[in-house]
């Protein structure tokens, strides 16, 4: 299929999702630190956009070492990639050392217990992240911990191949606590001299070398994020959500519209409902503040979104017909405008793309 192919009867909504933008991107990233390897966080089904593909259009752009969250994440990055390094951000469960084993998957440990558990199962045979906190304050030894741990007997029987900490407001380079985390991390990590170290999400990189270290390890900005707010995005776009209009009306001045008619008519008004609504992962906190693209014409959301369908206002619309699409996210839609549009940010946006779309991947 390509982009211009119309929907399977079925379902009116299509998801298209460009793996050669993610691939660039994955590039143009790189390109900011020059001579540092760049991994891919690749969680969350790959930010909502198919874990197995995504990963596997990475690789095939060069990219050898990948992020995600959860163990059966990292399980299904194994299937699709037999040979990349895997590490699982959050740590290792409780009784969950063999899985990692089995299919090789390195857990990002963050307290005494995992360290522990992870040194006694893998015996230095398998690779592990040490984690850092440097101010998140969700996961991770404090820097006094880590330093500690510089002579510690568990970093060789852990396999510790990195060290790694997160960045709290990369997003904001100006904000003085991206300066007290760089400079804590450096700290920490020159414990651990011989060990490589990653500190730089998707904005991060951007801080400057300072925050390179020995791999940038973008997430966001692969799926068309901006990693760089207030400026233009060097980023390509990734996503494209288009769905259907399954029917077109004329209504007069004081007809309500959705449920308990949030939207009343303030005149004589064209309005279409599209093939699409909250259960697809549309945010409902858009009603009446998001809109949609028909021709080139930018149309409100009006009422409350409901679970499968969605109103516009296309009464400037002349393309608006049944059977004509509407583009969700797309062109003047970025997902950053989406997120704002639905009082969120693109990242909600990304992840929570549902399932029910027709989905086409092109290259």
């Amino acid at each position: 299929m390509t982009p211009d192919t119309p929907a399977p009867v079925g379902h009116g909504a299509r998801l298209t999702v460009d793996l050669a933008a993610i691939a660039e991107n994955w590039r143009r990233l790189g390109a900011q630190g020059p001579g540092t390897p760049c991994a891919a966080v690749v969680k969350a089904d790959a930010y909502g956009c198919g874990l197995a593909p995504v990963a596997s259009a990475l690789w095939r752009a060069g990219c050898r070492t990948f992020f995600v969250a959860h163990l059966t994440e990292g399980a299904a990055v194994r299937r699709a990639l037999s040979e990349a390094a895997i590490y699982v951000l959050n740590g290792l469960p409780p009784g969950g050392a063999d899985a990692f084993l089995r299919d090789n998957l390195r857990p990002v440990l963050g307290s005494h217990d995992e360290l522990d558990a992870w040194a006694a199962a893998s015996q230095g045979a398998h690779g592990a992240a040490l984690h850092v906190d440097t101010g998140m304050n969700r996961l991770g030894f404090s820097v006094p911990e880590a330093l500690a741990l510089r002579a510690d007997p568990r970093i060789r029987a852990a396999g510790i191949d990195l060290v790694m900490s997160h960045l709290v407001s990369a997003e904001l380079p100006e904000d003085p606590v991206n300066t007290r985390q760089i400079r804590d991390f450096a700290a920490a990590r020159a414990a651990f001299p011989e060990i490589p170290a990653s500190l730089a999400n998707s904005s991060g990189i951007f801080l400057g070398t300072a925050a390179h270290h020995d791999l940038l390890r973008p997430g966001y900005a692969l799926f068309g994020g901006n990693p760089t707010p207030g400026r233009p995005n060097p980023m390509r776009p990734v996503v494209r959500l288009e769905a259907e209009i399954v029917q077109v009306r004329a209504v007069e001045a004081g007809a309500g519209a959705g449920y308990n008619h949030r939207w009343v008519a303030p005149g004589p008004r064209r309005l279409a409902t599209l093939s699409l609504g909250y259960a697809d992962g549309y945010p409902r906190a858009a009603s009446g503040r998001g809109h949609a693209l028909v021709g080139e014409v930018l149309c409100p959301i009006l009422g409350l979104i409901s679970m499968d369908l969605i109103i516009l206002d296309v009464t400037e619309a002349p393309d608006a017909r049944r059977g004509a699409t509407a583009v969700l996210i797309g062109d003047a839609l970025d997902v950053d405008t989406v997120g704002r549009a639905a009082g969120t940010i693109g990242y909600e946006i990304l992840t929570g793309l549902g399932s029910r779309y027709v989905r086409t991947y092109i290259e």
